[in-house]
């Protein structure tokens, strides 16, 4: 079996062999939504951070007694999974307010579910200045503190350092891995890409940065992907983590090449400094990486990003996939659609559910904007 092969298997649900093996070893493992949880933290306290998906939830009858059918479905979905037992491998759960979804989870969490250790990380909305960047240092104190008191583990310098060196690796792996998607004949597909991101999701960073090395040395004596209509460019709103999204896309002929989603780019491109102040650094990186909607004096700068990717990944058009009912990335598709118009950027926006539902449709739109870029 190939190391993509592997990859792909890890990547399907987020309880995996290596999780297991990590609990089976008396070891703690803790839950998050958001890619703004220094999962450094966890890490250097010898916790495993999963990063929880519900990618085969069929329904939310058990979340929609908590939840308004306002809510969206990414999130009904992970809260279904806590009440059917499927996230009981927890030893606790790390819930942020970068969103009122989000938000809202962390109250049902409290009252109605019984996770040993739940903490809210707050996140800034506005991020432009040093005066924010140490008030976010001290809510990353603050949850190095809480996570030491309740797992009663002393997260030290050195191994906080260790931790975020393991994960400044994991970024610039994948970095090297985009690096390879410029190419004219990119060497792996989008769909297959976000299975790898995916897997690392749930996997300790150590084995993940192996299994990284493995795949780049395979995947640069693969022969490239040359047959395609245009190279794409996928972006928006979380809980984008299905494959065969990207894969319906890339059956008609369009090569996802590049991202600006949390299940991708968002997630690694900024490293964190190893010198210095490591809760500063933690603040400045995490505050730095390409945004979340969630940080409102971002709105260009997020719109400037995608522009670089159109041009460094030689992209022909952008996919702007919005989860219903999210409103922060409904406010960021506005500018963008009125900015990329003016550059002459062809722009496709998709509203979808969590679950692949409407196949169909999407199949539709993004064929007809497969045309109207050959066009």
């Amino acid at each position: 079996m190939s190391t993509l092969e592997e990859l792909t298997a890890l990547s399907r649900n987020p309880v995996n062999p290596a999780v297991n093996e990590w609990k089976a070893e008396g070891k703690k493992v803790v839950g998050f939504l958001c890619t703004q949880v220094p999962e450094e933290i966890l890490y250097a306290a010898d916790i495993l951070p999963v990063r929880l998906r519900a990618p085969d939830c069929a329904d939310t009858t058990s979340a929609d007694v908590y939840m308004s059918h306002l809510n969206c479905t990414f999130m009904r979905s992970c809260l279904q999974y806590m009440f059917e037992g499927k996230f009981d491998f927890l030893d606790g759960f790390v819930c942020t307010n970068s969103c009122d979804h989000t938000r809202r989870l962390y109250d049902i969490l409290r009252e109605a579910l019984d996770y040993p250790y739940v903490h809210l990380f707050s996140i800034p909305h506005k991020v432009g200045d040093e005066e924010v960047t140490l008030w976010h240092r001290g809510e990353i104190t603050r949850f190095k503190e809480s996570v030491e008191a309740a797992f009663r583990v002393e997260v030290t310098e050195a191994k906080l350092r260790q931790a975020i060196g393991i994960y400044n690796e994991t970024r610039h792996l994948l970095r090297e891995l985009y690096e390879l998607r410029k190419s004219d004949s990119p060497p792996i597909s989008g769909a297959e890409t976000l299975s790898v991101i995916l897997a690392g999701n749930s996997l300790p960073k150590d084995m993940y940065n192996q299994m990284l090395r493995n795949l780049l040395d395979e995947l640069r004596q693969r022969k490239g992907i040359s047959k395609y209509r245009a190279r794409l460019m996928i972006a928006g709103s979380g809980g984008c983590d299905n494959p065969n999204y990207l894969g319906v896309m890339e059956e008609l002929g369009g090569l996802v090449v590049t991202d600006s989603l949390c299940f991708g780019s968002r997630y690694f491109w900024e490293p964190v400094d190893t010198e210095g102040d490591l809760m500063l650094n933690l603040a400045r990186s995490y505050l730095n990486r390409p945004s979340c909607a969630n940080m409102t004096d971002r709105v260009v700068e997020r719109g400037e990003f995608v522009k670089q990717m159109v041009g460094d990944f030689k992209v022909d058009g952008v996919v702007f996939q919005r989860m219903r009912y999210c409103d922060l990335w409904g406010g960021q598709l506005l500018y963008m659609e009125h900015e990329f118009k003016k550059s002459d950027i062809p722009l496709l926006s998709l509203e979808r559910e969590y679950t692949l539902g409407g196949a169909g449709q999407l199949r539709t739109r993004v064929q007809a904007f497969l045309e109207k870029i050959e066009g």
